[in-house]
C-alpha cells in the first residue's frame, strides 16, 4: 500500500528565516515518538496506522509505538505491526509513557485522560456533536497540544482527513439505505434502482459536499432518482455540472424540504463537518410526513442532528423506528468498513505525520505548517478553534498569537 506523495497542499513556506529564529526560541529537540492505542470507543474497530504506514515512519527514524491488539479488528496482528518496525506495548499505561505524539481515531474516552501526559501532542477526530468540556478542560490542564481531523486543512480549504472518511461514508451510506429499505428489516420493499417498467426509489441527499458526492454517485450508479440540496447555489451548480443533470438540485430551504420528505424513500443528512448543528435541518414535522418504510441515514449527527427525530445509534444497534422511518444514526459510519477506512486514514496521515519529524519544537512544527496550524484546536492552554470555546465556554486565543508569543 502507498500514500500520496502530492504535499504541494502541504506548504511550509511561512514567515522569513531571520523572523522565525526571533520567534522561535528551540525548547528542546523533538524526537519523535508515535503511540498507536487500540480505540476504546464503542464500537470503534479502526485503527489510526496500518502496518505498511508504520513502516514508512519507521524508514524515516520516527519511533512508533503500537498497543497490542490495537489492528484486531482490521485483522492486522501484533506481528505484522512489530515486522513493520513498531514497538509492541502490553498495557495503555506502557504505550503512552513511551510517546510524545499520540495519534488515534476517536476523541479521548473519559477512562484514557489519565494517561496523557502534560506536554504530549494528541490527534484525533473531534466530534463537536458530543464534544465534552471536561474532556478539553483536562487536556488543556495537561498542557496538551490537540490537533482535530475535522480543522487540519489546505491552503485551498480542503479538508483532506474529512474528506478520505467522508467518501467511504457517502458510498456506505447508500450501500446501507438500499438495506433498509428491504422488506425484511421494515422497510417498504422497494428496490433502490428498480427494474424495467418499475420506478426505483427516490432519494433526497441534504448537502453538496463530499458525502453528498460520493452518495449522489453510488445512488444513481444503481439507477435511483436523486435530488441533492444545499444552502449554496455554487455547491448545486457544481453538482449539476459534475453529473451532466442526471440528478435534481434545490436550495435547502424548509419549503423545499417538506416537498422533498413526502415523496422521498431515503433521506441523507450530510451536511458540511465544518458546522455544529445547533438546529435540525429537518423537523420532526417534516419527518412525519415521510411514507412509512422510508429510511434516514444521518451521516451528520457526529456534528449535530441533521433530523428532528435523531439520535446517536451504533453499529451493534444501528438503527429505531419512530413515526414508521427507519433511521440510522450512527457517527463512526466508516468503522464497519474498518480495514479500508484504516488504509484510507493511514494515506492521508502519513504526509502530516511525516512532517513532525521536520523540525524540533512543537511552535515551529506549527508555525511552519499551515495544515497542521489550521488543526490545532488546543495550545498553550487556550481553546484555538472559536467553535469550540463558544461550545464550551474554555478560554479561546488564536493560535496565530500564541505562536507569535512563543
Amino acid at each position: 500500500m502507498g500514500y500520496s506523495s502530492d504535499f504541494g497542499t502541504l506548504e511550509f513556506e511561512l514567515g522569513v528565516k531571520t523572523l522565525e529564529r526571533w520567534l522561535l526560541k528551540p525548547e528542546k529537540t523533538m524526537n519523535i515518538s508515535i503511540a498507536v492505542p487500540k480505540e476504546r470507543a464503542q464500537d470503534e474497530r479502526r485503527v489510526a496506522l496500518s502496518p505498511a504506514g508504520v513502516q514508512i515512519l519507521s524508514e524515516q527514524g520516527i519511533r512508533v509505538v503500537v498497543e497490542s491488539d490495537a489492528g484486531c479488528f482490521c485483522n492486522f496482528h501484533d506481528q505484522d505491526y512489530a515486522e513493520a518496525g513498531a514497538i509492541i506495548a502490553e498495557s495503555p499505561e506502557e504505550l503512552y509513557s513511551e510517546a510524545n505524539v499520540i495519534v488515534k481515531v476517536s476523541p479521548p474516552q473519559p477512562e484514557e485522560l489519565h494517561l496523557l501526559l502534560p506536554g504530549q501532542m494528541l490527534i484525533s477526530a473531534v466530534h463537536l456533536g458530543t464534544v465534552s468540556r471536561q474532556m478539553l478542560k483536562t487536556l488543556i490542564d495537561k498542557n496538551i497540544t490537540a490537533l482535530g481531523f475535522e480543522f487540519i486543512e489546505t491552503r485551498d480549504g480542503e479538508l483532506p482527513i474529512v474528506r478520505t472518511l467522508s467518501e467511504i461514508a457517502g458510498s456506505l451510506a447508500i450501500q446501507t439505505a438500499a438495506k433498509y429499505l428491504e422488506t425484511g428489516y421494515g422497510g417498504s420493499g422497494i428496490l433502490l434502482g428498480g427494474i424495467a417498467g418499475v420506478p426505483p426509489a427516490h432519494v433526497t441527499i441534504i448537502g453538496a459536499g463530499t458525502v453528498g458526492l460520493f452518495a449522489a454517485q453510488d445512488a444513481l450508479g444503481l439507477g435511483a432518482q436523486v435530488t441533492v440540496i444545499d444552502k449554496e447555489i455554487n455547491r448545486l451548480r457544481r453538482f449539476e455540472a459534475f453529473f451532466n443533470r442526471h440528478l435534481v438540485t434545490a436550495i435547502a430551504n424548509e419549503h423545499y424540504i417538506a416537498q422533498l420528505a413526502k415523496m422521498s424513500d431515503v433521506m441523507i443528512g450530510a451536511l458540511s463537518p465544518k458546522l455544529k448543528l445547533n438546529k435540525p435541518l429537518v423537523s420532526e414535522q417534516i419527518v412525519q410526513s415521510m411514507k412509512p418504510g422510508s429510511v434516514i441515514i444521518d451521516v451528520s449527527i457526529d456534528q449535530g442532528a441533521c433530523f428532528g427525530t435523531s439520535r446517536h445509534t451504533t453499529h451493534t444497534n444501528p438503527i429505531y423506528v419512530k413515526h414508521g422511518v427507519t433511521h440510522y444514526c450512527v457517527p463512526n459510519i466508516p468503522s464497519a468498513v474498518a480495514k479500508t477506512a484504516t488504509y484510507a486514514l493511514t494515506n492521508t496521515l502519513l504526509p502530516f505525520l511525516l512532517k513532525l519529524n521536520a523540525h524540533q519544537t512543537i511552535p515551529e512544527i506549527l508555525w511552519n505548517s499551515h495544515s497542521l496550524r489550521k488543526g490545532a484546536y488546543l495550545y498553550k492552554g487556550y481553546v484555538t478553534r472559536k467553535i469550540l470555546a463558544e461550545l464550551t465556554d474554555l478560554p479561546f486565543r488564536e493560535i496565530d498569537m500564541l505562536l507569535a508569543t512563543a
